[in-house]
């Protein structure tokens, strides 16, 4: 199974492939789309959609994982953020009702690194020690890879929006660093 992360955003946003075979689990690629940050933002969405469509036909993944909403001071800033990621949706959600998934931020990085907290250079710090995966354009490639790891280790006991509850509360300690030695570093 190959799914397609991707770290939504308005200007930029990071996604990442990665495949799952029986146990173990491989890098394919990643990178970012660039948005144009100069054009007004109500015609930067057709960009977005469009260059989601052609990211999805270039791949063709059997599944999609994308970061929930975060909470961010501006809400000009977190406005822009959801219609981009409503962009990305509509585009998605026509060849993947129903293989769209979700993850919060916390869950992601507990998941990956055992911390819910953890800052970007501390995903960044175990991707590339842990699974030899580095050379990361932004942070939203490096959160792209972490959402698809994420998705890959929580794939049989995915809840709704990344919810957590008594049996899965604890999965994400170390889970990626208890698993890394299953992850081969980077498979062409």
């Amino acid at each position: 199974m190959i799914v397609l992360a991707i770290d939504p955003g308005s200007v930029t946003a990071g996604y990442a492939l990665m495949q799952k075979e029986s146990h173990r689990i491989s890098y394919i690629s990643s990178g970012i789309l660039k948005f144009n940050g100069e054009d007004v933002f109500l015609n930067r969405v057709k960009d977005i959609y469009d260059q989601t469509l052609e990211l999805l036909d270039k791949h063709r993944p059997d599944e999609v994982a994308l970061e929930s909403l975060i909470f961010v001071k501006s809400p000009t800033a977190l406005i822009k953020l959801a219609q981009a990621r409503g962009a990305m949706l509509a585009a998605i959600a026509q060849q993947y009702h129903e293989k769209i998934f979700e993850y919060s931020p916390n869950l992601v990085k507990q998941t990956v690194t055992g911390h819910g907290h953890a800052d970007k250079e501390g995903i960044q710090k175990f991707l590339s020690q842990s699974l030899g995966i580095s050379g990361f354009e932004t942070h939203d490639e490096s959160d792209a890879v972490a959402i698809a790891l994420c998705h890959l280790l929580n794939r049989g006991s995915i809840l709704p929006r990344g919810a957590v509850t008594k049996k899965n509360k604890n999965m994400g300690n170390g889970l990626a660093s208890a698993l890394a030695h299953k992850i081969k570093d980077r498979a062409v």
